[in-house]
């Protein structure tokens, strides 16, 4: 049985488990780690999916801001890592922690969605493109093409030139 829960009711030990077999143990040297390093999570739109009681998969949204040159500060919401056990990817289990995810976003969502991610699957399946980033720019190395945004739940996306950090 495949069962959809809050982040917050599953041991943190067992989601670092989780990311660092998915992602392995250097994942933290990546620009998106930099972006939400000392954030807390937003309750409200990370989760976990459990299938017979063990821990299988994991999407976790951050507050971050996108910060002008001209002083204008937007509120984001960074979606990542969505991350699923080795053994179990191409499974639908991703699809099905972001289809969730976005269906609280469109009515507890803060600001629009924002990612570093695959365009080619992240825009197909779920609506997110590099349209509005062009100018965007990230505290790290990363490719412009993954880096990818959605409005929702009425938050416009900044197309503005800007700086990505958290809130």
């Amino acid at each position: 049985m495949v069962e959809l829960l809050p982040l917050s009711e599953i041991e943190p030990q067992a989601v670092e488990q989780l990311l660092d077999a998915a992602f392995g143990a250097d994942r933290f040297a990546r620009t998106a780690y930099r972006i939400r390093e000392g954030l807390a999570a937003l309750p409200a739109l990370s989760f976990a999916l459990c299938e017979g009681g063990a821990l299988v998969g994991t999407i976790q949204c951050w507050p971050v801001m996108h910060r002008a040159a001209g002083g204008t500060a937007t509120p984001l919401v960074m979606v990542g890592p969505v991350a699923v056990r080795p053994d179990l990817q191409r499974g639908g289990h991703g699809r099905t922690l972001m289809a969730h995810m976005l269906a609280a976003a469109e009515t507890g969502a803060d600001g629009a969605l924002m990612m570093i991610g695959d365009p080619e699957y992240y825009g197909r399946f779920f609506g997110f493109t590099a349209d509005a980033t062009a100018a965007w720019d990230l505290p790290g190395p990363f490719e412009k093409r993954r880096l990818l945004a959605r409005a929702v739940n009425g938050h416009g996306l900044p197309t503005s030139a800007g700086m990505i950090g958290p809130r």
